[in-house]
């Protein structure tokens, strides 16, 4: 009852039991892993499980680079459990299904009395289908505190999620720290209400909010997330979704005056200035994003940025006459494309919203494909990386069902089975193009999300699926899978997750009275159909 689903999995004829005798056995790059290996299965089992070096009986670690990458080879028979993986991710990924494998207790964090912890004999056999297998949280709208995130961190490991998207600011919240422009996080990070509801009259709840992490937070939250093989991306969201960075240094926006944090949920008009003045702020604060984060990619945003501003303000005219461009949207391609050449000083790639695609990208930019599945295609023609993450499928943020107990319903019904369906790769693409698609991921909006339980309500089991269809191969069974889910959905519980049952939400984690704005499929649908017109090829 492995989950996501492993390439193979045979089993034999009797178990191996943990017990006070029980060694584990690794050296080298397969002991940092040992050491994670120990720290999960001692609380629940109460065993020392010691580790050696020296080859025996109990839990073996070991490397074979002729494996597939990530993949691994686990082994139980009566010698105990041989966990062999192409690198140390491999490893680790071996030593998860090995947790999978011992009974749902295992995932308790205090001695469980009574409990044999055997594991079956047999062998699995498993590698991803793809590199990029992400979660995008987003910590600007609601702020999740340090101890819950590296909770999720730890849920995301789990579910063998390789990428955590971290959305840092926005219009809400300004959330990292940054030392040279300290007012970021003094006036950014905080707002004095937050709406309450999806409706565009919805009231304010007067209950200020805010947070934000500190440099070291950071490096702390990173360093964790690398040894569970988890990449942190951070994401500073430019030009628009910028209203945070404006109230705290009014100078970067278009009129200059004071604003304040955001309160309200949706697109706001408010976006920065074209000023070089401008652009050096954020190459600044670049650059202590990069030195906090080692990642690859580093997010710039590029997202719904309506140029009103821009196209009434004679000064940003002015500007965009001496830059040669042609009009508003050549400006923010500029502005993006900028960035994207500050970010390659530094050996990092742009990781950017499709929107980018309506204009000149960056050439090595990686593109978030969200308004269905036509940034992913348009992005693979045009010889773009693409990540898919279409909103009908893995915005968990959106409505789990037509139920009017649903809190706050938002966007269109997002069930488990359609997260299921998932497919990273989208039809009418060749061979060529298809290998631009190096994964997918869930995006989890927290507009309506105010604490990590509400968090566990929108994205598990639906994150349980996509974990899947981004590890497992192509295949579709969902039947087979919720199977599984019954049994994996014991070990959630062992872990605390406040997960949705089957049935509907429980009665705490309902919002009656807090309205919501929902949308058919259909009406969806056109309406995404008009977004991206101006990418389509």
């Amino acid at each position: 009852m492995l989950l996501p689903r492993p390439t193979t999995a045979t089993y034999g004829h009797g178990t191996f039991l943990l017990d006070e005798s029980t060694r584990i056995h690794a050296s080298g790059a397969t002991a940092e892993t040992a050491h994670w290996l120990q720290s999960v299965l001692r609380p629940a089992t109460g065993l020392p499980l010691p580790l050696t070096g020296q080859a025996g009986t109990g839990l073996t670690l070991a490397l074979d680079p002729e494996l597939p990458a990530e993949g691994y080879r686990l082994h139980c028979g009566p010698d105990g459990v041989t966990i062999t993986g192409a690198d140390s991710a491999g490893v680790f990924y071996g030593c998860q299904t090995l947790r999978q494998l011992l009974p749902a207790e295992t995932y308790r964090a205090a001695p469980v009395p009574g409990v044999a912890w055997k594991i079956r004999y047999g062998t699995v056999q498993d590698a991803p289908r793809f590199r990029w297998r992400g979660t995008m949280l987003d910590v600007a709208r609601h702020f999740m505190p340090k101890p819950q995130l590296l909770r999720f961190i730890d849920l995301l490991a789990l579910h063998r999620i390789n990428t955590l998207h971290l959305h840092l600011t926005d219009d809400q919240g300004w959330r990292v720290q940054i030392m040279r422009h300290p007012r970021l996080t003094e006036a950014g990070a905080w707002r004095r209400e937050s709406q309450r509801g999806a409706a565009p009259d919805a009231p304010g709840d007067q209950r200020p909010h805010g947070g934000y992490y500190t440099q070291d937070d950071l490096r702390e939250i990173v360093a964790y997330a690398a040894q569970r093989h988890i990449t942190v991306v951070p994401e500073i969201d430019v030009p628009g979704h910028s209203q945070a960075a404006i109230a705290a240094y009014p100078e970067l926006g278009v009129s200059g005056e004071q604003l304040e944090t955001g309160t309200r949920w949706g697109i706001n008009s408010n976006i920065l200035n074209a000023e070089e003045s401008t652009l050096t702020f954020f190459y600044e604060v670049l650059d202590e994003v990069m030195d906090l984060f080692p990642a690859p990619f580093v997010g710039i945003g590029g997202d719904e940025c309506p140029t009103e501003q821009w196209d009434a303000d004679p000064r940003t005219q002015e500007l965009i006459r001496q830059r040669g461009l042609a009009d508003s949207a050549e400006l923010r391609s500029w502005f993006l494309g900028r960035l994207g050449r500050h970010l390659a000083q530094r050996g990092r790639r742009v990781f950017a919203w499709d929107e980018i695609l309506e204009g000149e990208a960056p050439r090595d930019t990686l593109v978030a494909s969200w308004r269905g599945m036509t940034g992913a295609r348009t992005a693979a023609r045009r010889g773009y990386d693409v990540i898919a993450c279409p909103d009908d499928l893995v915005y968990l943020d959106y409505r789990q069902s037509e139920l009017e107990s649903e809190p706050i319903p938002f966007g269109v019904p997002l069930t488990l089975a359609d997260a299921y369906d998932f497919d990273p790769v989208p039809d009418g693409l060749t061979e060529t193009q298809q290998a631009r698609i190096v994964g997918g991921q869930a995006n989890i909006w927290t507009e309506h999300m105010d604490s990590p339980r509400t968090v566990d309500y929108y994205a598990f089991p639906r994150l349980c699926a996509i974990a899947e269809a981004l590890w497992s191969n192509a295949d579709r069974d969902f039947e087979d899978f919720q199977e599984r889910l019954r049994t994996h959905l014991r070990r959630l519980d062992a872990l605390g997750v406040e997960y949705r049952r089957v049935d509907g939400p429980m009665p705490w984690q309902t919002r009656p009275g807090v309205p919501g704005k929902t949308s058919s499929r259909v009406a969806w649908a056109e309406f995404i159909d008009t977004l991206v017109a101006p990418i389509k090829t």
